[in-house]
């Protein structure tokens, strides 16, 4: 028997939301790995990233720094993201990213 999966059903109710382009600074403070957390936000909620810049060092198998992504969501999906950086104690800054278009 074939089901179907729940977040393609999510991403496809999502589709006509109006998106921001967004820069996210994270505060890594040794509760969470930065490759789960990339891993978390691409995998788990569904938001593509791309990594402008990562200070990360390593202590004893812990993440510490901080990384800025660069990301394009709808609101209702950064404020899942944003209980989430919370919830595990991520401090996070958001910028909305605006680029000028020369025609």
């Amino acid at each position: 028997m074939i089901t179907p999966n729940p977040s393609l059903q999510i991403l496809n109710s999502n589709i006509n939301l109006p998106k921001k382009e967004l820069i996210l600074e994270i505060e890594l403070n040794g509760k969470m790995k930065f490759e789960q957390l990339m891993n978390t936000i691409y995998h788990q909620f569904g938001i593509c990233h791309k990594v402008l810049s990562a200070n990360v060092e390593y202590v004893n198998g812990r993440s510490f720094g901080s990384v800025q992504l660069y990301i394009n969501v709808s609101s209702d999906d950064y404020d899942v993201l944003e209980m989430y950086l919370n919830k595990n104690k991520l401090l996070s800054t958001t910028v909305e990213y605006v680029c000028r278009k020369y025609l």
